[in-house]
């Protein structure tokens, strides 16, 4: 099992309640390519480095993992379709 991080960017035009639905979202879908949370840390609402779909800030977290080795692949292959995340970054943590 390899440790990896997950850096989200959720969309800051929706309500609480939408965001909270999506990152449990992208949670399931982190359990469901057969791995294991270890943390998620919330940074809260902060800008933006540049405008993204005219959007100037957005919520960051970072989800802490722990997974087999295809296990981003399947990850990502879900959150590119997911319209409330603008960005992401999944990468893989020297243990």
């Amino acid at each position: 099992m390899n440790k990896y991080e997950i850096a989200l960017v959720v969309s800051s035009k929706i309500d609480d309640e939408a965001r909270t639905a999506t990152l449990d979202r992208v949670k399931k879908r982190v359990e469901k390519s057969g791995s294991t949370i270890i943390d998620v840390d919330e940074k809260g609402k902060q800008r933006l480095a540049y405008e993204i779909q005219d959007m100037v800030e957005g919520y960051y977290y970072f989800i802490h993992f722990e997974g087999p080795e295809d296990a981003p692949y399947f990850i990502e292959r879900h959150l590119r379709i997911y319209e409330n995340v603008i960005r992401f970054l999944i990468v893989r943590q020297d243990a």
